[in-house]
Parts: C-alpha cells; sequence; structure tokens
C-alpha cells in the first residue's frame, strides 16, 4: 500500500511538472496600439498653456499594468503621425535638430515594439526624418515605402526607402507574430516632390499581397497583424490608389488576423469579411492619445498545432489615466525647454481673433493668414482655410505658441500660375463642400452633418474643414441659393481692377494645397496632378508658419480686422440661416 501511495505521489509530480501533454498549450497575447499621436507626448498643451487629458504619459501608466500582467506576451505598436502637432515636435525637428530626436526618445522610453511611418512623419523633410528613422530603436515600417525605381516590383526587403523595414518578426511564448506596415500612398497629392525625394509609394492592395505570400512563404507565422497609416475607407480615390484602403486591403487579401489602423482620426473597433468568408478585426484608437486600442487573443495548441484563435478588440479610454511620474521625471529638462520656446514674445494684436467666424464669412483670423501672405508672397491672390475649429488668439502679446494656434501645421507657402476661370472653379469647388444649396429660408445654410460632429477633423460639417478655402485679392459673392458649380460670382479686383477669366494670376496657397491637398486645384480648378509642379513660379524653404512669424515680429503691433471682400447671398435668407448653423455648431 505504502509503495501504491509513493507511485502515485511521484506521478502526481510528474504531471505537475509536465503540465498539459506536449504540445497542447493555450497562450494568451496582448497588443496594444496608438495612432495619430501628433506630439501629444505630455500631459500639457504646449500650444493653449494649459493641462491636457490623455497622452503617451497616462497611456504609459495603462500600458506597464498590462506589459506587468502580460509579461513577455505583450507588444506594443504605434502607427504614426508622431512627427508633427503639439509644438514640442517642432521645437525637436527644427529649433534643436543636432539632438536626438524627441519623438524617437519617447518611443524608446515607452519600448514600443514597431512603429509605421505616417504622412505627418514625411511632411517635415528629409533632414528630420532620415534622422528620425536612425535613432528610433525599434523597426520602424513602411513595407509599400519603396525606392525610387523599385515601385510595383516583387517584395524584396533591400527595395525598402533606406533604414525601414517592410515587415517584423516577434516570438511570444513560441507564437511567431509578423507585422505588416503600411502607409497611405497620397503623399504625392499632398506634398512637393524633393520632401519625399527618393521614394514611391506603392497601392496598399497589391502591395498586401505580395508580402502576406512572401511572409507565408518565408516566415510561416502563427499571426499577421497589419499596422497601417490608412483609414478605414473614403478619401482621395484615384486610378491608382485609395488614400484610406484599411476596409478594401480586409476584405480583398486573406491572411490578416487583425488591421491595427489609424490616418481617420476616428475611432473604429470592426469585424471585416474576407472574400475567403475569415473574420478580419479593424482597430483604429483615432487621434491624440485620447484613447488606446487592444486586442486579446487567446491561441489554443494542440500537438503543437495552432488550432483555435480568440481575438477580442478593445477601446480603452485613457483620459483620466494617473500619470506616469517616472516619465515625467524622465523628461522634465525638455518639458521645461518647450514651455521656454513657447513663452517667447512675437508681438502684439490689437483685438482677439476666433477661428469660428471663418465658417460664417469674413473673419479677422483667416484674413490675417491672406493678408500676411499676400505681403510675404507679393501674389495677386491668396487662398486660405480655416486650420482649426474653434481656437481664439486674445489681444495683447503674441508669444511662439499663439503661433502654433494661427497656422497648425508645418506647410511650406507656394506661388502658382492660374486663370481666373481656374481660381472660380478652385472656389466653387470648395464652398460646395461647405455650404448648402438653400431651396428655402429655412435651410440650412451650410453643408453640416450631425454624425460626425466628434470627428476631429469635421466636427459637425459633411466634409473636412482644412478644405474650406476662401480667397483675398478679389471681391466676391457666394450664392447659397445656387446649385454646386454655379455659387461663386467673382465681382473684381479688391484693387479695383477688373477680374478676367482669361488672364493668368499669381496665386499663393500652402504647399499642402499647392500639391494637390484636398483636390480643389485638380478636380475643382480642373488642373491635372501630374501638371501642378509646372504652374509652381516660387516657394519658401522653411514652413508658412515661420514666414508669418517672422513677418508679425517686423510689423510688431498688428490690428486684425475682416477684409469684408466676400459675403454668402442672399443675404435674407443667409444672415438668419448662418445664425441658426452657428448654434448648432457652437451653441446659444
Amino acid at each position: 500500500m505504502r509503495n501504491i501511495i509513493i507511485s502515485a505521489i511521484l506521478m502526481m509530480s510528474t504531471l505537475t511538472v509536465m503540465g498539459v501533454p506536449k504540445g497542447h498549450k493555450t497562450v494568451k497575447l496582448k497588443v496594444i496600439e496608438t495612432s495619430d499621436v501628433h506630439g501629444h507626448f505630455f500631459p500639457w498643451d504646449f500650444t493653449e498653456g494649459k493641462p491636457l487629458k490623455g497622452t503617451l504619459v497616462r497611456a504609459n501608466t495603462y500600458i506597464n499594468k498590462e506589459r506587468k500582467k502580460y509579461g513577455d506576451n505583450f507588444l506594443l505598436i504605434d502607427n504614426g503621425d508622431i512627427l508633427q502637432g503639439q509644438p514640442c515636435v517642432y521645437w525637436t525637428n527644427f529649433v534643436m535638430p543636432e539632438d536626438e530626436n524627441l519623438a524617437a526618445r519617447v518611443v524608446n522610453y515607452m519600448r514600443y515594439d514597431a512603429e509605421t511611418v505616417g504622412n505627418h512623419d514625411i511632411e517635415p523633410g528629409h533632414k528630420v526624418y532620415d534622422k528620425w528613422i536612425r535613432e528610433v530603436r525599434c523597426p520602424l515600417l513602411g513595407a509599400n515605402i519603396v525606392k525610387e525605381g523599385t515601385k510595383n516590383g516583387e517584395a524584396k526587403p533591400q527595395n525598402i526607402y533606406n533604414g525601414l523595414r517592410p515587415y517584423s518578426v516577434h516570438v511570444k511564448d513560441g507564437v511567431k507574430i509578423c507585422v505588416i506596415g503600411m502607409l497611405t500612398p497620397a503623399i504625392p497629392n499632398w506634398l512637393n516632390k524633393p520632401i519625399w525625394k527618393g521614394m514611391e509609394f506603392e497601392e496598399m492592395t497589391a502591395c498586401a499581397r505580395k508580402w502576406i505570400k512572401y511572409i507565408k512563404e518565408k516566415e510561416k507565422p502563427d499571426l499577421i497583424f497589419g499596422l497601417f497609416h490608412s483609414g478605414l475607407n473614403g478619401g482621395i480615390k484615384t486610378d491608382e490608389y485609395d488614400e484610406d484602403a484599411t476596409e478594401a486591403v480586409a476584405k480583398e487579401v486573406p491572411g490578416f488576423d487583425i488591421i491595427f489602423f489609424g490616418h481617420d482620426h476616428q475611432v473604429h473597433n470592426d469585424w471585416i469579411t474576407n472574400c475567403e468568408g475569415q473574420q478580419v478585426l479593424c482597430i483604429d484608437p483615432s487621434c491624440f492619445v485620447k484613447n488606446v486600442a487592444e486586442a486579446e487573443i487567446t491561441l489554443t495548441f494542440k500537438k503543437g498545432k495552432l488550432v483555435k484563435k480568440d481575438i477580442k478588440g478593445n477601446i480603452v479610454n485613457v483620459l483620466d489615466e494617473d500619470i506616469d511620474q517616472q516619465m515625467m521625471q524622465y523628461f522634465d529638462k525638455d518639458i521645461q525647454q518647450v514651455k521656454d520656446f513657447v513663452g517667447q514674445k512675437v508681438g502684439e494684436f490689437k483685438n482677439a481673433i476666433y477661428t469660428r467666424e471663418s465658417f460664417f464669412g469674413n473673419s479677422a483670423f483667416t484674413d490675417l493668414i491672406h493678408s500676411l501672405q499676400l505681403q510675404i508672397s507679393k501674389a495677386d491672390i491668396s487662398f486660405a482655410a480655416p486650420l482649426a475649429f474653434n481656437t481664439v488668439i486674445k489681444a495683447g502679446d503674441v508669444t511662439m505658441a499663439d503661433m502654433f494656434k494661427l497656422y497648425r501645421f508645418e506647410n511650406l507657402m507656394f506661388v502658382l500660375r492660374m486663370t481666373g476661370e481656374e481660381i472660380r472653379k478652385h472656389l466653387e469647388f470648395s464652398y460646395d463642400m461647405w455650404t448648402n444649396t438653400m431651396t428655402k429660408p429655412e435651410d440650412s445654410a451650410l453643408r453640416l452633418n450631425e454624425a460626425s460632429t466628434n470627428d476631429q477633423q469635421r466636427t459637425g460639417f459633411q466634409y473636412y474643414t482644412f478644405n474650406f478655402d476662401s480667397a483675398m485679392g478679389i471681391d466676391y459673392e457666394v450664392d447659397l441659393t445656387k446649385p454646386d458649380g454655379q455659387k461663386v460670382r467673382i465681382l473684381r479686383m479688391s484693387d479695383g481692377q477688373p477680374f478676367d477669366e482669361s488672364r493668368w494670376y499669381k496665386v499663393v496657397m500652402s504647399s499642402y494645397r499647392a500639391n494637390g491637398g484636398g483636390e480643389l486645384l485638380t478636380k475643382g480648378a480642373g488642373i491635372p496632378q501630374d501638371s501642378l509642379e509646372s504652374r509652381v513660379l516660387f516657394h519658401t524653404d522653411l514652413d508658412l508658419r515661420h514666414y508669418l512669424t517672422e513677418e508679425i515680429r517686423r510689423q510688431g503691433s498688428i490690428d486684425p480686422q475682416p477684409a469684408n471682400n466676400w459675403r454668402f447671398v442672399p443675404e435674407s435668407w443667409a444672415k438668419p440661416a448662418l445664425e441658426r448653423d452657428r448654434i448648432k455648431l457652437f451653441g446659444k
């Protein structure tokens, strides 16, 4: 009897050591994605000069809790657009470029496992992003960012742009994971060629198809993730590519288990059925680190073979997480240096200016940009759009922080040759996105959409507000009772000279617009995309904000006022309708 008991104890001990039978196991993994961080590293808004909810220092508190819970079975990934946004990235990109890039240091500190390149990571230019690529220690991904001359070639890692990789490989508890990174290929429609010299951008669906095949054959992974800086659907569509192609890739390219994505600044947590009937999780946390996207994955192996995948997607709000004080202490010197930078006085405004006024007619805010562009460039006509929904620059001292309110992005300034007819058609396209066609006095004047109220880029409008170009240098009316394409009537040049649709004019605008951004020049004015470069008369070497800042410094004191060079008509319908729309957008 004693021997039997001893044998039983030995058998139980053996089973305890062995656990489940050999080759039988369950593996639990956690993947967390951030996307479209746009410099929101620290809980301080350097532009507005006030505390900021969310941001990476709060996200890192949650990330560290999950990392501790899952141990090595944890993956942290970022989806790009980290190099533009808050003034702290402008400071590291252009004011202190000789130091290690702050965005790289943050990614390295947080121990990211992989990161995809975003379009706003390309926009700062070669000097910035080539250095950033060298300094980020995790794999930087861009399967469709290929060296010039290799576009649409075979799946070869050596064809990928210098320092980038098509995919990364991660082994967690014996589970092999491959992450394929891709970028929206619309870059040539937004940025002038010197910024992306040496690169070409492949259409995402075809690119995904060849790299899935390559990875399955070479790596034989258990899981394949996409990490796409490209929205779900919509955006620019051409014969060559779609700007937002995540849904198309999920449907048309079998092999992905999860696609983590971004770029469209919207929250998504969707299951999409691909062409073989398989379900693909497509998840997007939106922007500015208000949320993180995560996937909880349970894998079941029997006899060494993966037999079951359970995947659950979550959007986790991190707005009110505790601040990671250790991370704050680590970057304390940087935070103080950026505060000192944005606190520098530039000039003085005699009255306050508001972006919200830009949607309802002439505004001192947008017209100040117009007037400065015309003064700096000596162009005939200026195009500009509101780049923020509801921002104010108060009367009194104007600081560098205010300059980031006045102009949010690091666009260059361009001057193009355009005919009068093209100018009118450009404005028609803008106001067609901006305004409704009123058939009765009770109609809305603006093209609103309640479903987009929480969308960071449309904010209650049907279309992106950063494409609502108005003009200075000409006097014109926008008739809200006319159909699309017939609303704009240009009366004269603002200096009293006649406006001639057959004449050539010099028109100043941002690099985003000049390179086809928003399609106002292409679909609107009718200028072929491949002809835009030939229209350029001049462009600045530095960003538009730099020149606006220098001009305000030169003038010292400015009294910004609406130019009153255009208006919505008929006023008997437009005025009350615009007031109703103002209340819908901003309240009473």
